[in-house]
């Protein structure tokens, strides 16, 4: 196919194009106008051609568990080949105040939130104000009164707060069920019902599964396939890796059996044995650590940097800074059956890549929200800056797939998973006229993780373009410092 440069932008030139979606796996030109691509062909001409011969030109990298949104970390995000990151376990409520904000900060990579079941039963059950940010569910992240059964009318007032989320374009509904385990079993089943007649998905933090916690009210895991059979939702299982640890295969297996039986449940996985939250979680108290195998010493507090010392530092730092980050070690990444557990999770049929990035934290003042490159005061989790590119090193060695089916991995699922209520999403994960050029160009021989749990803000290697909406955030390797063309992603209300 022959064009001339009339209406290109730009013209990526002589890339092995990926397309997950057609098969596409050839050396192409791609073409980009108006925030879109243009052309997919051969011998495309423009004045803005650049040579990416030796390239992987593919989709962007979309992330369906991302509680970034500060400046430096969305920045990593990019740097991981990431156009698209969404808050979706977590949520924000109300949501429209979070869609106002992100627009009025203006952002790299594009944009999307859930409704937060967590902010509004902080509302409806502890009267607390609304406040759509991350950072105001993790100062309140261990109180008592939030936690509590809710009472009948409570729980009508959380589903109106939810509802009207939703009405405002909410992407679905985002549930911490593990971080407020005396919920009932039947609020739970109310909320499904809610995003199954909405027709959006959940994506659910589960409970504790039973061979932790035996006087669970609900087995976490049979409690998200059971809400799917009995109220038709789509509900999406989140990070399967670290709420089931070890119990990864058993959990799977259910998993799969209903998918087979019809219900629509998916899953996500991202590469690493720690996860990450809040010390003063639920499940993070000292008595309970042993539940989950855990002790003190499990726990890295980010702040400091220091493995917890005792149940009595625990304690003190629950109670001071209760939404101080802390990572937890759950599988070992050098044990071989553990990285085997969680090479399962993420080589699972249908299964996501999805990285659970954590904001940014700064160990010494000034925090500036400008700072680039980051200094060693911001840390964060190395998920942040590395999932997309250690899944691409490992599910394309240990995981023996093909790079194509890594990439659906990456970008084509979970535009699939969300698409049929975000139509915009329907034009992302795909290289085709007409989609969305979010874009990412990487060297296939190259590309690799940097991030370590010593050195966490490392970006990745070996990713040389990335473009959202047709505009440079990433150029030969670097950030555009003044690059904000994220949009915002919205469901389709019913």
């Amino acid at each position: 196919m022959a064009a001339s440069a009339d209406g290109f932008d730009l013209v990526l030139l002589d890339g092995r194009v990926i397309d997950p979606e057609s098969g596409l796996d050839a050396v192409r030109d791609v073409a980009v106008a108006d925030g879109r691509i243009a052309a997919v062909g051969t011998s495309l001409t423009a004045k803005g051609g650049i040579d990416v011969a030796g390239q992987v030109v593919t989709a962007g990298f979309i992330d369906l568990h991302s509680h970034v949104s500060d400046l430096g970390g969305l920045r990593l995000q990019a740097l991981d080949g990431v156009t698209t990151a969404l808050e979706l376990e977590a949520g924000v409520t109300p949501v429209a105040q979070a869609y106002d904000r992100a627009a009025k900060q203006g952002r790299p990579i594009n944009y999307g939130f859930a409704a937060s079941w967590a902010l509004a039963r902080m509302e409806a059950v502890a009267g607390l104000p609304p406040d759509a940010s991350l950072g105001a569910f993790m100062a309140r992240i261990s109180e008592p009164a939030w936690q509590r059964p809710a009472e009948p009318g409570q729980v009508s007032a959380l589903l109106a707060r939810l509802a009207a989320d939703l009405a405002e374009g909410a992407l679905g509904i985002g549930v911490l069920l593990g971080y407020a385990p005396a919920t009932s079993p039947a609020e739970y089943q109310r909320v499904a019902g809610l995003a199954a007649a909405a027709g959006v998905p959940t994506f659910t933090h589960a409970r504790d599964l039973i061979e932790m916690v035996p006087a669970t009210l609900a087995d976490g895991a049979e409690e998200i396939v059971r809400a799917a059979a009995e109220t038709g939702a789509h509900m999406h299982y989140c990070h399967v890796n670290s709420t089931s640890q070890r119990h990864i295969d058993r959990v799977l297996d259910l998993v799969a059996r209903a998918q087979a039986a019809g219900s629509r449940v998916t899953t996500e996985a991202y590469p690493y044995g720690s996860g990450m939250t809040g010390i003063g979680a639920a499940f993070l108290a000292p008595e309970r650590l042993g539940e989950r195998g855990l002790s003190p010493s499990s726990l890295t507090y980010a702040r400091t940097g220091e493995r917890v010392a005792s149940a009595a530092r625990l304690r003190e730092l629950r109670q001071a800074d209760p939404g101080g980050l802390a990572i937890i070690d759950l599988l070992r990444e050098d044990d071989p059956a553990d990285r085997a557990l969680l090479m399962r999770s993420l080589t699972f049929p249908g299964a996501v890549v999805a990285s659970d990035a954590m904001p940014v934290t700064w160990t010494a003042p000034p925090a500036d929200p400008l700072a680039w490159p980051l200094p060693p005061t911001a840390i964060t989790h190395p998920r942040t800056a590395g999932t997309f590119s250690r899944a691409l090193r490992l599910l394309t060695t240990e995981g023996r797939l093909s790079l194509a089916q890594v990439l659906a991995k990456c970008s084509l699922e979970p535009a699939r998973l969300l698409q049929d209520r975000v139509p915009v999403l329907r034009r992302k994960g795909r290289v085709r006229v007409g989609a969305d050029a979010d874009l990412v160009v990487f060297d296939p021989a190259a590309i690799t993780d940097r991030a370590s749990y010593r050195h966490s803000t490392r970006p990745s290697a070996g990713i040389r373009h990335v473009l959202v909406n047709g505009a440079f955030v990433v150029k030969e390797g670097s950030i555009v410092p003044d690059a904000r063309p994220g949009r915002p992603v919205r469901a389709e209300p019913r």
